[in-house]
Parts: C-alpha cells; structure tokens; sequence
C-alpha cells in the first residue's frame, strides 16, 4: 500500500479537487432523500401545490450538480490514476536499466516485463475505484448511517445487527483471495516467459517440427493461469449476491417494521421513504466498499512485486564522484584478473588473467566453447565486476569510473548482432545522436555495408522491423559494426562479430578496420584463426586459464592448443606460413 499511497500523493491537487467533488456528491446524494420526504410529508399531505414545486425545482438543482460532480470527479480520477501509473513504470523502467546481468537473471526478463505492464495496469484498476469508490463509500456510509439513526433509531438497529456478517465475509474474502492472485500472476510471468521464447526461437520450433508440442506447452501454462482466474472469479461471483441477499433481507424486515410503526402514528410516510433511501445509500456503500476492498489482495500483490524490483540493489555500483576523464585514452590492463558468476556455486570462470593493451593495438582472443572468452571482456565496460583483481583503463580502475563515462570509452558489438526498430538511420544514430550523412557514410563503408544499403530504394530511412529480422545475419552484423565504429570509441570490442560474414567481406573489414583505428585499441574475440591471426597479440585461452599468448607464429611453435585449433581450420600452406 506505501508504494500505491507514493505515487498517489505526487497527484495533490488533483487529489484535492477529487476529494471535493467526492464530499460534494455524498451531500447532494443525502439530500435528494431529505427533500423527498418533505415533498411528501409536508407538501402532499397538507396539498400545499407551491411546496412540491419548489421541492421539485430544488430536488432537479440538485440532480444537475451531482451529475456535474459526478463527471469531474470521473477526469480527477482518471487523471491521477494515469499520471501514478506513467510515474511508475517510468521508474521502474529507470531502475531496470541500473540493472546488472545479474538482477536480469535473478528475476527474470518475463516477469520484469509483466512488473512493467500488468502489475502497474492492475495498481492503475485498484486506484480508480479507490478514488471514486473508496473515497466515497466510508463517508456515504457514515453519514448515511448518522441520517438512519436520526430519522428512527428503533429502524437503525437493523442496520447495525446487518454489519457484523458484512465485516465478516469482506474479512474471509480478503483471505481467501490473496493467495489466488499470487498464484494468478506467476502465472502470468510463465505465460509470458514461454511466449517469449517460442516467438524468439520460431525458426528453430519449426526447424525441429515441435509446433505441437509448444502448443501443449503453452496450453499447460495457460490452464494453469485459467484455473486460478476461474478460482478468483468465483470467489468474487459469490460475493455479491450474498450481500444482496443480506440486504434484501435487511429491507423486508425494515419496511415490515416500518409500516407498523406508521400503522401505530410512530412515523411519517415520508421519513419511511427516506430512510429507506438512506439504509439504500448506507448498505450499498459498505458493499460497494467491501468490492474495493476485495480487489486490494490482488493490487498489493502486483504492488509488492514491483516494490520487489525497485528494492533490488544492482551488484554493479556507481560512484557518485566516479572518474570522468583521464589524461591517456585506450589503454587496458588486467591484473590477476579472476571472475564467477555470482550465485551459490561460485566457482571462477577465468582465473589470474593477466595482459596489456594500448592505442593501436589488436589483441585477440580465442579458444573452446565455455573458455571464458566472452565473459573477459565484459568485464572492461562493467557488465560484470571481477571477483578479483583489477581491470585499469588508462590507469584507472573500472569501478572508480562514472558508469556512462566508462562506456563512452567503449564501442561494444555483441555475439548476437541487435537492431532496434526503426530506420538504418535510428540504429546508426543509435552510436552518435547528431551523426550526419558523411559520418554514416564512414562508418558503413568502413562495416562493408555500402553495397547493400546503396540496392534499398529508402537507403538510410530504410525500416528495420523488431529485431532486425528483415535483414540477414551478415546484414545485421554489419550494421552492428558500423553503429559502434561511427562512435569513434577509444576501445572497439569485437565479440565474435565477424561470425556471419563470408571470409572475403571479413578480411575486406578488418583491413578497413586497421587503418581506422590506428588511435584505438581494438580487441576481438573469434573462433576463426583466420579472424584473427594479424593481430598484435593473441590470447589463448582453455577452461578459464591463459595457456598462449603471442602472435600467430609464436603460438603455433609453443602452443599447442592454439596449433590444434589451427591446424583444423588452416591448410598446410597457411600453417607453414
């Protein structure tokens, strides 16, 4: 409830303006009863014509404010409840990008993005009938309550014995369907998660032929999730009716009663009318208010599961006076470098690594699957802290940096190439916010991407669609370089990056590259030897551990992991070279 009663007062004055149209309407609602009776009791039972004129025009007054109340009090509601959920996803969308790998995998994408959109969507449905309702129904009640008890306290008893029954199923409701709707949206998190991944593995589903068994998949899923929502549905089927029954009953006996009471010359006609009118205004109250109070389990489970996430520390910290510039650019070293993951293993993943890199430079990297190759270099713009050691950049530790002005420094391209919606142009600018034409030009032509650009009828405002899919792995990889090259970083990181282009357009690239980056320093991580064996340094790396480091000829004489490798991708000629 802190995180809903947070965001909600960020809304004062339209809280204000809500709370006045809410007190406004409970007066004019109590009125027209009052109005009536008097109508009736004084006007028709003494025939007075120009008393129930004036009544009538003054009960029509009325009814023209509370429709006008009722519609303001309508927007203000609106209003607050659609600024408090834009505030809260704009946090929380604010605080996941703070998040680490780490916190990603620790709550994981699917549900994070069921936090972002369901969670906050059912905060937003809470809050609305809070506002109108839940504001409304306590004093609707209270003063409904105090109009029973002053028109005829001998009826009002019958009110007073209804409410300990209401209290009692609004209380067992409650209870029951707390864990419903816990249930309900994990549930939710697995429909998510699952469609997430067919849709993003949807060629390799159709590859394998095992459409159906993702259906089942799915459908297991969302019976699941059917099952609690029927189970939560039910509950709140049953409810209602139950109290209409209570209230029914509450009537009969009231109306029984009452006419006896009128029988006896104990109580006017009109004061029977009203007090009905005010038991109607007082019971409906406190069941409209126990609905409100029903849904609460649901919101606070959808509250504290985004709390949940904005109480998350990331494990990577910044330094409010982190370091911002240093007097050299481009130079890397790692000193006794160790990393795990974090997690109950904590078994290293790489060990004691120890090299050097400076402006100019090349270094590459290579080795089996699972070696640790990948994770080193996430290492340099904090995807990761080491476990133990030091990574400087110009001297400095990458945890004493500004976070922004350490990946400034970097120009990093992923194993797997990602394009953003939009045009080639947004995914270009995505590197460079104010890059012109002739800095795009640059960078596709140094990424070899000219001469498919140049066959796009659009050219540069060609559309990319979600994930890049409309363009091929070669394609993608491409553009992918040529966003991190027309940044002009002080360190490109190549993480397999050259995996989809043909051996040509790769070594067309990487000359390209050489001559371009004479100021930086580029590192590259590849499975090809051919990728890689110009660089300056190369680091070999087996099951976390250095075991070569050199250049290409030094390696295949005094390394033999790194001449195996070799030695099953180059031809004779190529290794006696």
């Amino acid at each position: 409830m802190k995180l809903m009663f947070r965001y909600t007062m960020k809304n004062k004055k339209w809280l204000i303006l809500n709370f006045i149209c809410v007190f406004g309407f409970i007066l004019i609602e109590l009125g027209l009863p009052t109005l009536l009776a008097r109508m009736i009791d004084v006007g028709i039972a003494n025939n007075d014509a120009a008393y129930v004129k004036n009544m009538g025009l003054a009960m029509i007054g009325i009814v023209v404010v509370g429709i006008i109340m009722n519609i303001l009090l309508g927007y203000f509601t609106t209003r607050i409840t659609t600024n408090m959920t834009a505030d809260i996803r704009d946090d929380l969308f604010e605080k996941i990008q703070g998040y680490s790998h780490n916190e990603y995998e620790q709550i994981g994408v699917s549900s994070l993005i069921t936090r972002v959109t369901n969670d906050a969507y059912q905060i937003m449905l809470f809050m609305q009938n809070i506002l109108r309702i839940g504001f409304m129904t306590p004093m609707m009640f209270g003063m409904s309550l105090y109009m029973v008890l002053r028109t005829s306290r001998s009826l009002g008893w019958y009110v007073l014995g209804a409410l300990p029954f209401l209290l009692i199923g609004v209380v067992l409701i409650a209870r029951i369907s707390e864990p419903l709707s816990t249930k309900q949206q994990k549930n939710l998190d697995r429909i998510n998660g699952i469609l997430r991944e067919n849709l993003s593995g949807l060629r390799v589903v159709r590859a394998f032929v095992n459409e159906k068994f993702e259906e089942k998949r799915f459908d297991k899923v969302n019976d699941a999730y059917t099952s609690s929502s029927k189970s939560l549905f039910r509950l709140m089927a049953v409810a209602q009716p139950a109290f209409f029954f209570l209230f029914n009953i509450v009537m009969v006996l009231i109306i029984w009663s009452g006419s006896l009471q009128i029988d006896a010359g104990q109580l006017q006609v009109g004061d029977l009318i009203a007090f009905i009118e005010y038991i109607f205004h007082a019971l409906f109250s406190f069941m409209l208010f126990a609905t409100v109070f029903m849904m609460y389990p649901r919101a606070a489970v959808s509250a504290n599961r985004i709390q949940e996430a904005f109480d998350i520390e990331p494990i990577i910290k910044e330094k409010a006076d982190g370091v911002t510039e240093t007097p050299t650019k481009g130079y890397i070293e790692f000193k006794n470098v160790t990393f795990a993951y974090p997690g109950p293993s904590q078994t290293p993943v790489i060990r004691n690594i120890n090299f050097t890199a400076k402006p100019g430079e090349t270094v590459a990297f290579i080795g089996s699957t699972g070696s640790g190759k990948s994770t080193l270099i996430q290492l340099i713009p904090r995807f990761y802290d080491v476990s133990q050691g030091q990574v400087l950049i110009d001297g400095v530790d990458v945890r004493e940096y500004n976070l922004a002005a350490l990946r400034q420094k970097v120009g990093f391209i992923p194993q797997k190439a990602l394009l953003f919606s939009g045009t080639i142009a947004d995914n270009l600018r995505y590197g460079k916010a104010d890059a012109t034409i002739e800095d795009m030009d640059r960078a596709v032509e140094i990424a070899q991407a000219t001469e498919f650009i140049s066959r796009l009828s659009e050219g540069y405002d060609t559309p990319i669609s979600e994930g890049g899919s409309n363009f091929s792995g070669g394609q993608k990889q491409r553009l992918a370089i040529a966003r991190a090259i027309i940044r002009r970083p002080e360190i490109f990181i190549f993480d397999d990056s050259f995996s989809a282009l043909d051996y040509a357009t790769d070594a067309k690239l990487r000359e390209r590259l050489r001559k371009e980056t004479t100021e930086s320093t580029t590192l590259i991580v590849a499975q090809r030897v051919g990728t890689i064996m110009h660089a300056d340094k190369i680091i070999v790396l087996n099951e976390g551990d250095v075991v070569g480091m050199g250049t290409h000829k030094e390696l295949l004489e005094n390394c033999s992991i790194y001449y195996d490798i070799a030695a099953s991708q180059l031809s004779e000629e190529e290794l006696a070279k």
